[in-house]
């Protein structure tokens, strides 16, 4: 098959001419080249082109793209070993296939990316509705223009880009919007009989001729719908208000569908089900690497205006919030949580590290826990929770999402806190529990200049003796302190106070009456 290029300007009903293209000649020195293509069908066929159908074209630039070992799906991250090699083979294979999973796990950019499996551009002839292969035309329109026009007929040259149409599944999608229906206007305009094929006003799948065509959400489309599209992947025809039309559309159906949509919104009609050639279930990611690597590849944070730094670390415990989520029992786990979670709440975490940089004028503004309280907006609404879940409220259930996630860091870079009573006996938090003991507290803000906030950790006794060791910046430190300081706190050892931006530590409570009541013991003793 001849590799014709990209379409330059065309000037006139001559051939198209492809400008800038170069290579050295003989002598060495660099020269023009100028390629032509083909404008009209003798001339494509005088090129030698064959016709191939959209399913085989897929599968031999998957097959030179395997073989170079070139990437098939770049930006999706997670699936080498498990969704990638599904795909793969239902391709190979020449199926229709339907990605099956909860929501946020890159179902329809996998679907769009399939387009880079076309060839750049293939000839359609011009004017026809349904991407008319010239040498096998489709439509009444394309196969009368070849009869009338013969050698003659023009030809255009459609990117691959327009050869992938996709469609989100509602309940009001009709068998019009889809497949077709008679057009009385057009019918009327040009003085046709309804006899006429020409009347057809064909839907968004017929004109996806000899390309891609993806449904989203599928179970969403009413069961008569869903029948509608049992002949297309079967049979590869379609029948429009009663016309016996045998239309051999060339086509590859992908689809994709949660698997909560089976028992909430709608099924899959077993009929289609069936003639859906291959299921690929979804996942999300197995480890926080690579939902570390999803959210640094989509989030939106390098941005124009104060400096900001999140490390590492900071960017772990925002992962392990979405992990968190995934094995919390106030979760709806048939729903999913999405790794938009995360995208969303580093997105949030930067702009309230900007805020703070303006409002206090830190040169850098460093991550603080106290941030986290401001990420709630990013956690609340992308959740779904159970009955138990909505009884307690969908910002406390974020809140214990966050605590959870900060626990697990702690216990990462600290030693478990020991139980009650155990302070005096050689704990490395003796003497800084031992100050909320005494009756102190510490309160801390996200809107602290960072010098007062670094003073406010320096000043509790025992804290600073807990982190300096580990050595690094004063942010870094800081950051660390506080982390001690929410770790009892999730912990039971330290009782915690919000209000508005600010957060105070004290003594917990339990602790507190404890104490009062060996205070009393002991002068019971005493008297």
């Amino acid at each position: 098959m001849p590799d014709f290029p990209r379409p330059g300007k065309q000037a006139g009903p001559g051939p198209v001419v492809v400008k800038g293209a170069r290579r050295f000649g003989p002598g060495g020195p660099e020269v023009r080249v100028r390629k032509t293509r083909p404008t009209t069908l003798g001339g494509l066929r005088a090129a030698g082109w064959r016709s191939r159908t959209v399913k085989r074209e897929i599968r031999d630039n998957l097959l030179a793209r395997l073989a170079k070992d070139a990437p098939l799906f770049p930006g999706v991250v997670g699936y080498e070993r498990t969704v990638i090699p599904g795909i793969v083979n239902a391709l190979l294979a020449h199926h229709d296939f339907i990605l099956l999973g909860l929501r946020g796990q890159a179902k329809t950019r996998l679907l769009r990316a399939l387009v880079t499996l076309l060839d750049d551009e293939i000839p359609v002839l011009a004017g026809a509705p349904l991407n008319d292969d010239p040498l096998r035309p489709a439509s009444t329109f394309g196969a009368r223009l070849v009869e009338q026009a013969g050698d003659d007929a023009p030809i255009e040259w459609l990117p691959r880009e327009a050869r992938y149409n996709e469609k989100l599944a509602t309940p009001d999608v009709t068998i019009a919007d889809l497949i077709g229906d008679v057009d009385p206007i057009k019918a009327a305009t040009r003085r046709l009989t309804y006899a006429d094929p020409e009347v057809i006003h064909f839907g968004i799948v017929p004109r996806t001729n000899r390309g891609i065509f993806a449904i989203n959400e599928l179970p969403d489309l009413a069961p008569r719908i869903q029948v509608g599209l049992l002949n297309i992947l079967e049979e590869r025809d379609l029948q429009v208000r009663g016309f016996p039309l045998r239309i051999p559309l060339d086509i590859l159906m992908v689809f994709s569908a949660n698997p909560e949509d089976y028992t909430n919104r709608g099924t899959i009609i077993t009929p289609l089900k069936d003639r859906i050639s291959s299921q690929i279930l979804t996942h999300y990611p197995t480890d926080v690497e690579d939902a570390l690597e999803i959210t640094r590849q989509e989030a939106w944070t390098r941005r124009e205006g104060p400096r900001v730094e999140v490390p590492r670390e900071v960017e772990v415990l925002i992962e392990e919030i979405s992990v968190a989520a995934r094995e919390s029992e106030l979760i709806d786990q048939s729903s999913g949580v999405s790794a938009r979670v995360a995208i969303a709440a580093i997105e949030l975490l930067h702009s309230n590290l900007e805020r703070r940089a303006l409002r206090t004028g830190d040169q850098s503004v460093w991550p603080r826990l106290a941030d986290l309280q401001m990420l709630l907006p990013a956690i609340t609404g992308k959740v779904e929770m159970v009955y138990e879940g909505e009884q307690r409220g969908s910002e406390i259930v974020a809140r214990g999402l966050l605590g959870a996630a900060v626990k697990k860091l702690f216990l990462a870079r600290f030693p478990k806190p020991p139980r009650d009573g155990a302070e005096a006996e050689g704990s490395p938090y003796a003497a800084l529990l031992a100050w909320f003991a005494a009756g102190n507290s510490v309160t801390l803000s996200d809107e602290q200049p960072f010098a007062e906030h670094l003073a406010a950790l320096r000043g509790v006794s025992g804290l600073w003796q807990l982190v300096q060791p580990a050595g690094g910046r004063d942010e870094e430190l800081a950051f660390a302190a506080e982390l001690v300081l929410e770790g009892l706190h999730q912990h039971a050892r330290l009782a915690r106070e919000d209000a508005d931006t600010r957060v105070s530590y004290k003594q917990a409570l339990r602790l507190q009456v404890l104490r009062r009541a060996g205070r009393r013991e002991t002068v019971d003793d005493a008297n």
